[in-house]
């Protein structure tokens, strides 16, 4: 069994990320590991880059797009009580804010920062997420040098 000195926990600031955090706060304690989030930034309503393509975000979801901002809010909120909470109870977590494309952006900090475990989450929530990162895990996955535990949440059931 590998020993984990430095893990990495990715933050797309969603509703569901609080799980891969509380995954990775969890896995760090028993390890004694270093922990490190990565709070991804992104904006839905202008360009964001999809396994390296451009993409202007589409028109047929003005709703989804206008509420995401809120969403992303309320999500970072959340994370933000856990992360402190455990920052207030002794438990250090360092935060790293990044926005681009998240491929190269996590892999950099992997490679800086040296880590040896990265917790992601295994699913996007919804259509706008899946337009954001959809592609994202297939070419981490590929690409990552280190090991990687990917927390499953199942999204909700979608009305289309």
């Amino acid at each position: 069994m590998e020993t984990f000195k430095r893990v990495l926990v990715v933050d797309r600031m969603t509703e569901y990320s609080k799980d891969a955090v509380e995954a990775g706060i969890s896995l760090a304690k028993k390890y004694a590991a270093d922990l490190l989030v990565l709070r991804m930034v992104t904006n839905p309503a202008g360009t964001v880059s999809i396994a390296g393509s451009a993409l202007n975000a589409p028109s047929t979801m003005p709703d989804e797009t206008k509420n995401y901002a809120s969403m992303q809010e309320q999500a970072k909120e959340e994370l933000d009580r856990v992360i402190n909470k455990e920052i207030g109870a002794g438990f250090p977590i360092r935060v790293i804010l990044k926005e681009g494309k998240a491929v190269d952006e996590i892999l950099q900090v992997v490679k800086e920062e040296k880590i040896d475990l990265m917790v992601l989450l295994a699913h996007e929530e919804g259509r706008l997420e899946h337009m954001l990162f959809g592609r994202d895990n297939d070419v981490i996955l590929r690409k990552i040098p280190c090991s990687i535990l990917l927390v499953k949440k199942e999204p909700e059931p979608v009305d289309w």
